[in-house]
């Protein structure tokens, strides 16, 4: 059940402790909706130019509520800007929605309110989502364009299969003539289509559905990314990602004084890969045995190149790491710019000898009873 949070304001009896249920609250709307990327990106940019301009941050907070066009976001800032009116920190009222914001959000925020220097912080937080959009939107980018071929593909495939090869090969078996085998293999895939395609769709979807059911859970997760990291073109993708989204997050939870191990445990959770985020858990629990960052993360050579391990060890030596990081992301990010505007030039060879070879095949399979027949007339 949404409830009206404007009404709140004139209920001077209501207890502050059941009005800060967030969640509670917006639990309805959480179910059904999402904030975009976009949202929380205008909301950061106009957030630390309204801090620095010396506007409150519970004005801000109203102010920016009322330019949202998102029903859900609106509704958490009014709630949060209730909060701070009334003495709770920024960082405490964003807790209640983490969901929203995210553990790297609401740990640099509580560290900028500590330090006094929230407006920076608001300022790397836009860079870091800002870079997040954009690494995110390249990807989608680049994979459009092949997944719509592969649908196209596969919808024309199936449209030969059930209703032009049929009528071709029902010529052929008027002929009552032994026909080669990939002629009776398309055959028996078209005659399957046609007369079970029913059938075959419902096998599909619990196909997919299973398939996704095992990468939902945390083993099946782990596997699939582990083959994923081994194969020869999206493994050096997938790496150069997950690098840059490291090197770019503990950049800017370095800067705002963060502690180093609470750093790699933000960071580990940041990270998609369950490889990645498993080996920044256990460094941080070398790094708090009192281990070396360079000679912690030199433990692993597969998912981190020697460059970041002799970059870090530069940059603990000089008391610049987070610049060096900074540096270290720009290039990666860089790099799969790179990558994401030629995949699609890569990729699109690749589909075109899938294409010739099946409708080779089919081809084939259509002119070699033909040859046969005209042959033995």
């Amino acid at each position: 059940m949404v409830v009206n949070l404007s009404m709140l304001k004139n209920e001077e009896r209501v207890e502050p402790e059941k009005e800060t249920a967030g969640p509670e609250k917006l639990g309805f709307l959480l179910r059904l909706s999402r904030v975009p990327l976009k949202e929380k990106l205008f909301f950061v940019q106009h957030l630390g130019l309204m801090l620095k301009a010396g506007i409150s941050i519970g004005a801000a907070l109203k102010t920016l509520a009322n330019q949202t066009t998102n029903k859900l976001f609106k509704a958490i800032l009014e709630e949060i800007a209730e909060k701070v009116e009334k003495g709770v920190s920024f960082a405490e009222a964003l807790k209640t929605h983490e969901k929203i914001f995210g553990e790297l959000f609401i740990n640099m925020v509580e560290a900028g309110e500590i330090s006094g220097k929230l407006e920076n912080v608001l300022g790397q937080l836009f860079v870091q989502i800002k870079k997040q959009n954009e690494l995110i939107s390249k990807v989608k980018g680049a994979l459009t364009y092949p997944a719509v071929i592969i649908i196209a593909m596969g919808g024309i495939g199936i449209f030969m299969m059930t209703v032009v090869v049929p009528k071709i090969t029902s010529m052929l078996k008027d002929f009552n003539a032994e026909l080669p085998l990939p002629t009776k293999i398309l055959i028996s895939i078209s005659d399957a289509l046609a007369n079970h395609g029913i059938i075959a769709l419902v096998a599909l979807v619990a196909f997919i559905a299973l398939v996704a059911k095992i990468l939902s859970t945390p083993k099946g997760k782990y596997a699939f990314q582990s083959v994923l990291l081994k194969m020869p073109i999206i493994s050096p993708i997938i790496k150069k990602i997950n690098l840059a989204r490291f090197s770019r997050t503990i950049s800017s939870l370095l800067k705002t004084d963060i502690m180093i191990i609470k750093t790699f445990q933000i960071t580990a959770n940041v990270l998609g890969n369950l490889h990645y985020r498993k080996a920044l858990q256990e460094m941080a629990e070398k790094i708090k045995k009192g281990g070396q960052i360079n000679e912690v993360v030199k433990e692993y050579p597969k998912l981190f190149p020697p460059v970041i391990t002799e970059m870090i060890m530069v940059g603990e030596q000089t008391g610049e790491l987070d610049s060096i990081l900074e540096e270290l992301a720009e290039f990666y990010e860089s790099e799969v710019d790179q990558i994401m505007n030629n995949l699609p030039s890569i990729i699109e060879p690749l589909l075109i000898l899938i294409l010739g070879a099946g409708v080779g095949a089919v081809a084939v399979a259509i002119i070699m009873p033909m040859y046969s027949l005209t042959s033995a007339v």
